[in-house]
């Protein structure tokens, strides 16, 4: 079985409002609720919007832009279905 290809939805379907160093609000237009996320979340959605990304694609890239020498796959997998589960991005 292939990973899946990870996929946050187009920008005019988000609207986010960074609220502090810690949080940000990210209203989604398509259900109609605002989420309050913390790092790494807003990241990933961003590192999302381009295209979607298999779970090691997405790691490498995360990596390569913030600097992370030893990204942890488990961690951003938790992450990612924690995303999943809330309609933030879609697995396919």
């Amino acid at each position: 079985m292939a990973d899946p290809l990870f996929r946050a939805p187009t920008v005019d379907l988000l609207h986010v409002c960074p609220l502090d160093d810690a949080f940000t609000a990210i209203f989604h237009r398509a259900s109609g609720i605002t989420h309050l996320l913390v790092s790494p979340a807003p990241e990933i959605l961003a590192a999302l919007a381009d295209a979607p990304l298999t779970q090691a694609a997405l790691r490498d890239r995360l990596a390569a832009a913030y600097d992370l020498a030893d990204a942890d796959p488990q961690a951003l997998a938790a992450r990612l279905a924690e995303l999943v589960e809330v309609g933030l991005i879609d697995a396919a």
